[in-house]
């Protein structure tokens, strides 16, 4: 049977392709099968111009099974249309600073992410990227010695650690940022290798959330960590993607590292993000209080 839409691998990296020929808010079964089928070979898929509802954005993300939450606005525009500047430095600033290092969604939660719907409302004249790393082929570009040693290693993943990097006091909230994440439950312990719960592929699940590797000094822990991420996210293993309006691109969390990138923050970029929940029997961090 024919495919009914056009899918072009992204070129000069080893992941990722774009989709056009279709509209996400009007997919039927059978061109959602082959939509599905195409995400797990590519992980990333990109279609420009979308311009989805909120509703169809949320009804495309539970085409991939239940949400970790619906929909949520990651923007320096604030409720009431005012800009959030970058010298108010509240706890949503810190968060979005935290954004630009590289990471995967909820590693710090029970249950890590399946993945994420991510969609441009207002967009920066320059900068305001989202970039996106293959674990995968990090995990394959590993020599032999490296690849022996991370097999055997996991680390905890906590988002009070990664935004405490930056400075962040999460003891405290100043009512900006509702809080997702920091939470005062069991701290996940992740394999630093992970494998793909339906194409059986290993990667690398790294990022800056990661930490503490038991039997590591702390500050080995680091470094390593640290050494793997700037291996990792590398070309040709990573892409950058310049937003229009409009696009809508979906990413598999469990092999991707993500990041935000900078930009002129007088000027609004408002996205939207919807969160495609982890399946427990795959995604759940053994649970430690450390």
């Amino acid at each position: 049977m024919t495919r009914r839409f056009d899918i072009a691998p992204l070129p000069d990296t080893t992941f990722g392709a774009i989709v056009t020929g279709l509209r996400l808010a009007a997919l039927d079964a059978s061109a959602w099968r082959d939509l599905h089928a195409a995400w797990l070979v590519h992980a990333l898929l990109v279609f420009p111009g979308q311009h989805l509802a909120r509703e169809e954005q949320i009804a495309f993300a539970r085409r991939f099974g239940a949400l970790e939450f619906e929909i949520a606005a990651l923007s320096n525009v604030k409720a009431d249309g005012s800009l959030r500047l970058e010298r108010d430095n509240d706890d949503m600033m810190k968060i979005l600073k935290g954004n630009m290092g590289w990471h995967a969604d909820s590693t710090y939660m029970p249950v890590q992410a399946k993945g994420a719907v991510f969609s441009a409302e207002v967009v920066p004249r320059d900068g305001g990227q989202t970039g996106w790393a293959d674990m995968r082929a990090a995990y394959d570009a590993l020599d032999a010695a490296t690849r022996a040693k991370v097999e055997t290693l996991s680390a905890y993943h906590s988002l009070h650690y990664s935004q405490s990097k930056l400075g962040h006091d999460t003891s405290k909230n100043d009512g900006e940022y509702f809080g997702y994440g920091l939470h005062d439950g069991p701290v996940p312990l992740r394999p630093l290798v992970k494998v793909h719960p339906e194409t059986g592929r290993r990667s690398l699940l790294i990022g800056r959330h990661a930490h503490n590797i038991p039997g590591m000094d702390r500050r080995e822990s680091e470094r390593f960590l640290e050494g793997l991420v700037d291996f990792a996210c590398q070309p040709p293993r990573v892409y950058h993607h310049a937003w229009a309006p409009g696009d809508v691109v979906v990413w598999d969390n469990r092999c991707l590292l993500h990041r935000a990138t900078p930009w002129d923050m007088t000027q609004p970029r408002v996205m939207w993000h919807s969160r495609i929940a982890g399946d427990a029997a795959s995604e759940s961090g053994i649970r430690h209080a450390g």
